[in-house]
């Protein structure tokens, strides 16, 4: 067995689903990208401009001096579509409104998990040579084209949604890369366009952000305007985000290659109970070390507490249910002006007064 085909199997050993290797030389994608940049699609993401995380993306040898060839891995997270997981944490004990987080954030977060693995592997291939190798490992953390990346090392297609699309496995995996000064023998890329005609994810966004060039408009992006975003979600784009509280599975829920998937779990990213529908009435209502102690480890932590309760008050108010109206009174007092006032927009969209909560006993 060749060293490439014994670093592939330690991957898998490892628990990634997927190995790919490829070169180190500039991402086919790079010119839609820059004018990505240019448009200003990329929203309040400001460090994706930066100039000097831009030259590495567009030359990955800056990263690591001497990088001959790109590792990329990837592991499955939850398929909501294809696995009894969902069903098995989530039976609902009231009748109040739940929420949706996205199913990659229903288990443990994969920044902690991931680049565990790969200090692994990287080991594994040190001691398979006999000398250190000289490498570096991300997992959505570093200035790298990750999904052109992978492309290029075979293991799929980006799709109209902007998701790495792999024939056999669907689109619900995290994607990781290890630059090594290592030749290592190179995949073929992945040439084929599997999308054809199909427009489902473009149809189904509720935001109506993914855009004809396999790119998005970040700023209308659920999962954007959910995690990522610091200030309060734009009033206008409210509505659309519906129940979701934390990032968005849409437009892969829709996408027909998920149909063909087994269903199968990486066992650090099963769902925990309470994750991925969480009540909102009782989740508005979290303390901060409440918040913390529920989701430690989580991905969800990245939204912080304000965050998080911020999103909560949007979708108890596209909800509509005037049982919540007492819980989001209490939320239009929180010190945080995030929540209160995202609470008060709630407030008025169920009761049409923002100041519903005044003349409830006990608010």
């Amino acid at each position: 067995m060749s060293l490439t085909h014994e670093i592939k199997a330690e991957a898998q050993r490892l628990g990634f689903a997927l190995a790919g290797i490829t070169s180190p030389e500039a991402p086919p994608h790079w010119p839609v990208f820059e004018n990505w940049l240019a448009q200003g699609r990329h929203a309040g993401m400001a460090y994706l401009a930066d100039e000097r995380a831009r030259a590495r993306r567009r030359e990955p040898r800056q990263i690591l001096p001497g990088c001959k060839s790109i590792l990329v891995l990837a592991a499955r997270y939850p398929d909501p579509g294809n696995t009894g997981a969902f069903e098995a944490a989530e039976a609902p004990a009231d009748d109040g409104p739940h929420g949706r987080v996205a199913a990659y954030a229903w288990g443990t977060d994969y920044h902690l998990v991931l680049p565990e693995r790969m200090k692994a592997l990287a080991a594994f291939i040190e001691a398979r040579l006999g000398h250190a190798v000289a490498h570096r490992e991300y997992t959505d953390t570093g200035p790298l084209l990750e999904r052109d990346l992978a492309q290029q090392a075979g293991l799929g297609w980006i799709g109209r949604n902007t998701c790495l699309i792999n024939p056999r496995m669907g689109s619900y995996f995290f994607l990781a890369e290890m630059l090594l000064d290592l030749e290592l023998d190179q995949d073929a890329p992945f040439q084929d366009d599997r999308c054809g005609t199909c427009t489902r994810c473009i149809d189904a966004c509720p935001t109506r952000c993914i855009l004809p060039d396999r790119t998005l408009d970040a700023g209308r992006c659920i999962s954007y305007l959910t995690i990522e975003l610091k200030e309060s979600i734009p009033v206008e784009l409210r509505s659309s985000i519906g129940s979701w509280v934390f990032g968005c599975d849409v437009c892969q829920q829709v996408c027909p290659w998920n149909r063909f998937t087994d269903g199968r779990v990486d066992p650090a990213f099963g769902p925990r109970p309470g994750v991925p529908a969480p009540a909102l009435v009782p989740e508005i209502a979290l303390t901060p070390d409440a918040f913390n102690r529920k989701f430690k480890d989580s991905p969800v932590q990245r939204t912080r507490r304000q965050g998080y309760q911020r999103n909560l008050a949007v979708a108890l108010g596209n909800a509509g249910d005037p049982a919540s109206v007492p819980a989001l009174a209490r939320a239009a007092g929180d010190p945080q002006p995030l929540v209160n006032e995202c609470a008060a927009w709630a407030l008025e969209k169920i009761t049409g007064s923002r100041s519903a909560g005044s003349s409830i006993p006990g608010v």
